[in-house]
């Protein structure tokens, strides 16, 4: 049975004279992994930033259905954005987007530490989830001193770390070759869907896209076209 965790309806977003949405619908579903694929230009990243509440839409909402009940991310304020994205979104980026003066254990404890939890336990979970994304050993390197796959599964820990209902990732593996690539896609897997969370990934990638539930197409800020990836939720969905 489909149980949507985020809901939109109608989103439209404009920047002067550009349509960057023209009325997209969509429902994400609770741990499943949905790409968002298109063009330049096409609008994936401005869906995407409306979905994790980054930016507002002009029109249209997005609602989140928390445990605690649904959340109407359109009309929260900047800070309740703010809270919601550190409470229920994990994000993973292009380039990783780690802070370069601190080490991996550092980069991935932060979230917590935002949150209020104490160094140690915040550390202690950081390192139990480089532990289960094969970077035991590495918690004190700096990015510079880890490989492209190395950072991008640091980042995918960090994303990981506060147990999000939902992670965003905007072209995750842009920056990767293909056998990387393959890597830290699985990594992004096991960690969303395998454990029972929902995964939106924006790419160009039609490897990245198969390995997902479903694929969403989209044109000049409109869905046209939407269609199963190659992933079935028995194989990835614990």
């Amino acid at each position: 049975m489909f149980t949507p965790v985020l809901t939109a309806q109608s989103l439209t977003k404009t920047y002067g004279s550009t349509v960057a949405l023209a009325g997209v619908s969509l429902q994400i579903g609770v741990a499943e992994a949905v790409a968002v694929m298109g063009a330049s230009g096409s609008g994936k990243t401005t869906l995407l930033h409306c979905l994790a509440g980054i930016i507002t839409p002009d029109n249209g909402t997005v609602t989140l259905h928390a445990p605690q009940g649904p959340q109407q991310v359109h009309q929260l304020p900047p800070e309740g954005r703010a809270r919601l994205r550190r409470d229920h979104y994990g994000f993973v980026f292009q380039q990783g987007l780690l802070l370069p003066e601190l080490t991996a254990v550092e980069n991935v404890a932060l979230p917590l530490l935002l949150g209020g939890t104490e160094r140690r336990a915040a550390e202690a979970e950081a390192a139990r989830w480089l532990h289960h994304l094969g970077l035991a050993g590495m918690e004190d390197r700096r990015p510079g001193q880890l490989s492209g796959g190395q950072a991008q599964r640091v980042a995918v820990a960090r994303a990981q770390v506060t147990g999000p209902a939902v992670v965003f990732a905007d072209e995750p593996t842009g920056a990767l070759d293909s056998r990387t690539s393959a890597q830290v896609m699985q990594a992004l897997l096991d960690t969303t869907v395998g454990a029972g969370r929902s995964l939106v990934v924006v790419t160009h990638d039609e490897q990245v896209a198969a390995g997902c539930h479903r694929v969403v197409r989209l044109r000049d800020g409109l869905v046209v076209q939407e269609h199963a990836g190659g992933a079935r939720p028995a194989e990835v969905v614990a």
